[in-house]
């Protein structure tokens, strides 16, 4: 089936749902098909966590045109009692940082001089 990405085989250190929410903090109006693509996860299954972030109180969206802008709340904290106190606002400041720097690293490797 052409759209569907690779499974994934064993664990990660992010959850889907942080996945998606990046990608949605990076691009406000992203479009399902363009996160499920980053994010190498199915459209059903970006539509099943963004409904999951909606219902929670963590994201919102609004209908603009023939798409969805998003609104992420940075102030509601963390589901898991051992991220107790840590905001939404704060991962995803890690997160971006992160993906911030692996876009940068290959062109700052590229115009290293080598020895």
């Amino acid at each position: 089936m052409e759209g569907v990405p690779e499974p994934h085989n064993g664990w990660t250190f992010l959850t889907n749902h942080a996945r998606v929410l990046a990608v949605i903090a990076d691009d406000h109006s992203a479009r399902i098909r363009d996160i499920a693509a980053h994010c190498r996860l199915t459209e059903r299954a970006v539509q099943k966590i963004i409904a999951d972030l909606e219902q929670d109180g963590y994201l919102s969206h609004t209908r603009e045109g023939r798409g969805n802008t998003y609104r992420i709340e940075p102030g509601k904290v963390l589901r898991h009692p051992a991220e107790a106190g840590l905001s939404v606002a704060s991962l995803l400041s890690l997160l971006i940082q992160d993906e911030a720097g692996r876009v940068r690293r290959p062109e700052t490797e590229a115009r290293a001089p080598r020895s």
